[in-house]
């Protein structure tokens, strides 16, 4: 699934500039614990979080994820945006849960990668 057909789908505000929507979206992570995120995301994969914080920029660029949609209409720090920018990392802002977002990806048809 392209990252554009999921943020028209969920009606995504994007807060970044420049950045590519047409990239495959393998798969999405759920976490707010960076941590977390950095041992079991995978790269292409979208990480719904409700940080707000340039760690965010880090942490996608680090595991080239596919992108970053903060929930519960929290919006982005400045020195966020201007890190991911940078980067060309999309990051997106909803009034949705993460529970509503995940569920909407997944009755969409987005599934993760499994590891056996």
């Amino acid at each position: 699934m392209r990252l554009s057909q999921i943020a028209d789908a969920l009606e995504l505000e994007m807060c970044t500039t420049n950045c590519s929507l047409d990239c495959e979206v393998t798969g999405c992570y759920v976490s707010d614990i960076l941590s977390d995120v950095m041992a079991n995301s995978k790269e292409g994969y979208l990480w719904i979080t409700i940080h707000i914080h340039p760690n965010i920029a880090a942490v996608s660029e680090f595991l080239a994820l596919g992108g970053v949609i903060v929930v519960n209409g929290r919006r982005p720090q400045p020195e966020t945006l201007e890190k991911a920018n940078e980067h060309k990392i999309p990051i997106f802002t909803t009034k949705l849960s993460a529970y509503e977002v995940a569920g909407r990806l997944y009755g969409s048809g987005l599934r993760c990668q499994k590891e056996c």
